[in-house]
């Protein structure tokens, strides 16, 4: 692998790693200490749980508009802008602790996690976008990589937050990790090419372009829903694994060595994923494959009620374990999919189409993160964990028949197109015939062109159709 790539493009790598990895460790750095620091000030778990909840929220607003204005921003500007305030916000975020005022502490703390949002969410989407611009030949391999670099970081942040607020207490980890993340800026600044990924303007006036006009493609809509389904049941086992797990009577150290299992096996298995989509193995194939995955951890964990067991330790590790293979199934290829899905429809393969994919999968992505732990802790006190997980496999099992309906639609389409051109390849001598004898009058009895007939997965056919000119 490493003889096909140049310099730059292994900057690029390090660079966008960088970003993944920050930005995770940003988003996730709060969580052991915040809700204590708001409760000494007064504030409520619903106010603090939902600070924590409108970072996902206004990312999923965000996104898709950071990645439809991309290719006119330009990729590199929103990148470094982006980690810019993603870092300041950091900072700001640790000098709360400064106020004594219940309704000032809140209100800022809604006000700068909301900005950091902004940041992060045009930061992430630029980066994705950027992955796919700089490697089209590998661009599954890569985005698969570098989501080891944001699950890596999701899952260190709060370990490393404790460790910095043990030996500072509230404003050194946030201060330390803003001021990385700013050097994070200075490096793009200076590593990352001006033109990095750079398109025309003709490219994104070659279609109606728009959120709304891509989730036409009903391919690309239905990764979306593989997406937020994925990420839903992220969130609901971040709100409820430790709830979950008190009945074992876990130390310190174990607990946190499980909630590192799913994001661990999504990390180490993600490439492999990658490399499958690289070397041609369907999508959609490897997505219902998570779907199903995913499901089953959940089963597992629970357990489910219908099962009639008892919860275990042993459940619960084996479950945690299939659910983050079955998210790594799910995330990497619906993202690749949704990219070859997208082109196939005639938007164009560029920088601009890779943004609104990206800003796309980024809102998905965030969606199901602010569902996933909103409802987790609604159903936890009305039902408890057992039937609350009910939620989780019931996402899973509407995506996964969703899914197997597509992939058993689109070949049934793509088999009647062919057999449509075999009879007219079959005819042709006829049809030549006719034509040699016929008044030289054009009419179009075939009135089908490439561009109304979309020509890839999540269009109606792969084959282009032919428009059959006689005369007559």
């Amino acid at each position: 692998m490493a003889p096909r790539f140049t310099r730059q493009q292994w900057a690029t790598i390090f660079i966008i790693g960088s970003v993944h990895f920050g930005s995770s460790i940003c988003i996730s750095l709060q969580a052991p200490f915040y809700p204590q620091e708001a409760e000494s000030k007064g504030g409520t778990a619903t106010e603090y749980g939902l600070v924590f909840g409108v970072f996902e929220l206004v990312a999923f607003l965000s996104s898709p508009i950071f990645g439809k204005y991309l290719a006119v921003t330009g990729a590199k500007r929103t990148l470094n802008l982006g980690i810019v305030v993603a870092a300041v916000c950091s900072i700001l975020f640790g000098l709360l602790d400064k106020l004594e005022s219940h309704n000032w502490f809140i209100g800022l703390s809604f006000t700068i996690r909301i900005l950091e949002s902004l940041g992060a969410s045009a930061a992430l989407t630029a980066a994705f976008a950027i992955t796919a611009a700089v490697f089209p030949d590998c661009v599954a391999t890569i985005f698969a990589t570098l989501e080891v670099f944001y699950g890596v970081g999701y899952i260190v942040g709060p370990t490393i937050g404790g460790f910095l607020f043990v030996a500072g207490g509230y404003v050194l980890p946030f201060v330390v990790m803003g001021s990385c993340l700013l050097l994070v800026g200075v490096l793009i600044y200076f590593v990352l090419p001006a033109n990095v990924g750079q398109t025309t303007s003709d490219e994104t006036r070659d279609k109606e372009f728009g959120v709304f006009a891509i989730l036409k493609v009903p391919s690309v809509l239905v990764n979306s829903l593989c997406i937020a389904a994925a990420s839903s049941s992220m969130g609901f086992y971040s709100a409820l694994l430790e709830p979950h797990l008190r009945q074992f009577k876990l130390s310190d150290i174990v607990l946190c060595i499980m909630f590192v299992l799913s994001g661990g096996m999504y990390a180490l298995v993600s490439p492999f994923i990658g490399r499958l989509c690289d070397k041609n193995v369907p999508p959609k194939l490897l997505s219902i494959t998570g779907c199903a995955a995913v499901f089953v951890g959940c089963l597992l964990i629970g357990p489910a009620p219908f099962f009639g067991i008892e919860a275990s330790l042993g459940l619960v590790i084996a479950g945690l374990i299939i659910h983050g293979t079955g998210l790594a199934l799910m995330l990497v290829s619906c993202f690749i999919d949704a990219i070859k899905s997208a082109v196939s429809a005639g938007f164009s393969d560029s920088l601009a189409t890779y943004g609104l994919i990206s800003g796309l999968w980024a809102s998905s992505f965030s969606f199901g993160a602010f569902i996933g732990p909103s409802l987790a802790g609604f159903l936890f006190d009305r039902v408890g964990f057992a039937k609350a997980t009910y939620f989780v496999l019931g996402t899973q099992l509407f995506v996964f028949t969703v899914m197997l309906i597509f992939v058993c639609c689109y070949r049934r389409n793509n088999t009647k197109t062919e057999m449509l051109l075999q009879s007219v390849d079959g005819d042709q001598s006829e049809q030549s015939a006719l034509i040699s004898s016929a008044p030289k009058e054009k009419t179009n009895i075939l009135d089908f062109t490439e561009w109304e007939l979309p020509r890839g997965y999540g269009a109606v056919s792969s084959v282009p159709l032919r428009a059959i000119e006689v005369y007559g």
